[in-house]
């Protein structure tokens, strides 16, 4: 992203929290793609809900305090870690992952033509994905003489004559058939 470490650090800490102190934050497409995993780091964070784990958002994300403006004055109305760990932790309970979202905006920001996208915190009613089967393998489909010669060569290794060939053979009398060109040679000599 063509920032110090430093630099980059402080970024992703301010964009977090704005995205859970207003709970959707407009940003481009790789400063969103960079928050996501971290954002998703800490909610599960809440989700534990113990003091080590608040801590540990303290370290990582910083506490800053949500101030609302009423009346022309500014009210404060908590802290980030507080909201991290009152309110999300509690609404994504039951929730594996997926906690948020990148929607792609036709908009393009002025100066530098970066593409803009919304990251949004899901809803508490909001869906899961739902799973993808995997794609089954396709089978060759095979015809009834296949599967039934596919059943004879098992019996024969199994020893046996196939269930057909010994109804075949049981039904037709056997015939004795001709002698052949040079059996019949033999015969007249």
């Amino acid at each position: 992203m063509s920032r110090t470490t430093a630099h980059r650090r402080a970024m992703r800490r301010n964009l977090v929290q704005s995205l859970i102190e207003h709970e959707t934050v407009s940003t481009t497409i790789q400063k969103a793609k960079e928050v996501k995993a971290f954002v998703e780091r800490l909610i599960t964070l809440a989700k534990k809900g113990k003091l080590q784990h608040r801590r540990r958002a303290i370290s990582l994300l910083g506490n800053r305090n949500i101030v609302a403006i009423e009346d022309g004055e500014p009210v404060r109305k908590g802290t980030v870690v507080g909201k991290l760990f009152s309110e999300l932790g509690p609404r994504y309970l039951d929730r594996p992952g997926g906690y948020t979202r990148i929607v792609r905006l036709s908009l393009r920001r002025l100066g530098d033509n970066g593409e803009l996208v919304l990251l949004q915190l899901l809803g508490k009613d909001e869906p899961l994905k739902k799973e993808r089967k995997a794609p089954a393998k396709r089978r060759r489909r095979k015809t009834k003489a296949a599967v039934e010669a596919g059943k004879a060569v098992e019996a024969q290794t199994a020893g046996e004559q196939p269930a057909e060939a010994a109804a075949e053979t049981s039904e037709q009398p056997r015939e004795e058939s001709e002698p052949q060109a040079g059996e019949q040679e033999k015969k007249s000599e």
